[in-house]
């Protein structure tokens, strides 16, 4: 796989001289060359991985060698006065984004200046100034999102480690005083199983090993422990309650490989040593250069796995994730952290810890959510469920589950709504922008209006597996005349037939009544039953999304309506 990342790198590289884009490699979504971690630098580490691995076609290649050099120098010349490089879709002078490319090149750094092979010294002392030089932003620069943090620790250990400043180690420390964001259950702040639980958890493996912080990997032991219940039987990572951009998309292990596998060496550990294996059966990428499989194969030959127990990793299970997790707690908290649940360029994740149920039989995959986009997803052999959705009049939008608990055949999750009226601001609070001829409305204090008519309005949703079967049963009686809608959003190639299924565009229709089947590769779900208490197409949120097949359930309260989920 390696050799034909790097020959497709060969033919993408720009090789023209007066290219400002000169030794860089053309992204495919983009069409123009990048320099981070998963952009030309990722496309490096195939490069300097193929050159020194005597089973490569390209083992000590010249070509390849003068080609991974002027690939360097496209990094070097990319890299901005103050050290840091720019993500290009966003993120300009990004320090987060320069620390992910300088775990990757400190990892390469190492593969290349301990080989003895002469004619790799050039490349190596090129990749030892693009460090050098990012030392400065690295010890000043700051983050957006949680996991941005632990990127920082890693690069700062890995400068340290190259270049002995203890200024580094001062610097990794701030950001770790702030604590480790991952629930007793392993749940890091994002959720994101597809991308982010890796970049954590490789980051944090860095930070202990480099800066002898072994207790820094028991979050990271956690997760992986988590995720053996997070995977479908097709390989799939769980994204169907994400927090980032990976959530509904596809993905695989592959980035969980190499963590994996190093867990798995420093722990002896057979589960680990079981899901290293399955990441590597579902292998479909090498990953971005702070993550690279073959890279970090051959910096850390020590993690070898070979003769270690492997474990029978579960397919059938049960299993609550985060189920006494303090959110109510930790949310009421947040009123004294004095931020008012706003922070710049990043999110507050107020999910973070929120209960999950996942349930695995063989070929049969469902997840039960809380604070999610969705309420339910279900994977039956080749048939996706992808999601249940919820959307309301009353607040109006996308309906999210706040509260979770077990009942003795199933879970009751609902979530309890407030909307009402601001009443004039109070005479002694008025500005003085009130008396002038012309008062600015956002001049004007709101916090200190008084709520009028305050209206309360609870959904509540009861999920009940049984045998071959699944019950959503859906009740709001609280408030008369309130447009509900519920989404069912399946995989494009499934078929989807029914007596009741009304058109609305290609790939959507209205579910009426009746029952409809979903057919693909063999396996049917039976879904009943479809209702239309009214006409909308969408509640302030659009329901229907590209990439997916989506039935309307249109419902009015109060409401009782039960839908079961057939596995024939």
């Amino acid at each position: 796989m390696n050799d034909q990342n790097v020959r497709k790198s060969l033919s993408q590289q720009i090789t023209d001289p007066a290219s400002r884009h000169f030794g860089g490699v053309i992204s495919e979504l983009t069409g123009v060359p990048s320099p981070t971690h998963g952009g030309t630098a990722s496309h490096i580490a195939s490069m300097a991985a193929a050159l020194l691995n005597p089973d490569s076609a390209f083992y000590h290649d010249a070509g390849l060698l003068a080609r991974l050099e002027l690939a360097v120098s496209y990094m070097l010349n990319r890299q901005h006065e103050d050290g840091t490089i720019s993500l290009g879709s966003t993120n300009y002078h990004s320090p987060p984004d320069t620390g992910f490319v300088v775990t990757g090149f400190g990892q390469l750094y190492r593969l290349l200046e301990r080989d003895e092979w002469p004619d790799v010294k050039p490349a190596a002392d090129k990749v030892k100034l693009f460090l050098e030089r990012s030392i400065p932003a690295m010890l000043t620069g700051g983050c957006h999102t949680p996991n941005h943090r632990w990127v920082l620790t890693s690069a700062l250990a890995w400068l340290h480690d190259i270049f002995k400043m203890d200024a580094l180690i001062a610097r990794a420390d701030q950001w770790l005083a702030e604590g480790l964001d991952c629930t007793e259950d392993g749940e890091w702040t994002e959720r994101s199983h597809g991308i982010y639980n890796t970049v954590n958890d490789i980051m944090l493996y860095h930070t202990a090993t480099l800066l002898g912080r072994p207790e820094l990997l028991e979050p990271v032991r956690r997760n992986l422990r988590m995720m053996v219940y997070l995977v479908h039987p097709n390989g799939d990572v769980v994204t169907d309650y994400s927090g980032r951009q990976d959530f509904g998309q596809r993905a695989d292990l592959s980035e969980y490989f190499l963590v994996y596998r190093m867990m798995a060496a420093l722990d002896r550990d057979p589960v680990f040593a079981a899901m290293s294996d399955l990441s590597a059966a579902h292998l479909s990428r090498l990953g971005p250069v702070n993550n690279h499989a073959v890279l970090g194969y051959m910096v850390f030959p020590q993690t070898s796995i070979e003769g270690l127990e492997r474990a029978q990793l579960p397919q059938q299970y049960v299993k609550i994730i985060n189920e006494h997790h303090p959110i109510d707690r930790d949310l009421a908290g947040r009123v004294q952290a004095g931020h008012h649940d706003r922070i710049t360029h990043s999110a507050m994740h107020l999910a973070f810890g929120s209960p999950v149920a996942r349930h695995r039989d063989g070929d049969v995959s469902a997840t039960v959510m809380t604070r999610a986009a969705s309420v339910f997803a279900l994977r039956h052999g080749q048939v996706n469920l992808l999601a249940v959705q919820i959307f309301t009049s009353f607040t109006p939008g996308l309906v999210e589950m706040e509260h979770f608990a077990r009942t003795p055949d199933g879970y009751f999750m609902k979530t309890d709504m407030e909307k009402g009226y601001n009443g004039p601001i109070p005479q002694e609070h008025l500005p003085e922008s009130a008396q002038a001829a012309i008062s600015p409305w956002y001049l004007l204090p709101h916090q200190l209006r008084p709520v009028t008519h305050l209206q309360k309005h609870t959904l509540a949703v009861e999920v009940t597996p049984g045998d071959k079967e699944w019950k959503l049963h859906m009740r709001a009686d609280d408030m008369p005349d309130v447009f509900t809608q519920v989404a069912f959003s399946f995989n494009l190639e499934s078929k989807l037939t029914g007596a009741g299924l009304v058109p609305i565009q290609p790939h959507a229709w209205f579910w009426t009544d009746g029952a409809v089947r979903c057919e693909c590769g063999g396996n049917t779900l039976e879904l009943s039953a479809g209702a239309h208490d009214h006409k909308l197409k969408m509640i302030r949120v659009n329901p229907l999304q590209n990439g997916v097949q989506t039935l309307l359930v249109n419902l009015m309260t109060p409401l009782d309506h039960t839908f079961t989920i057939r596995l024939l």
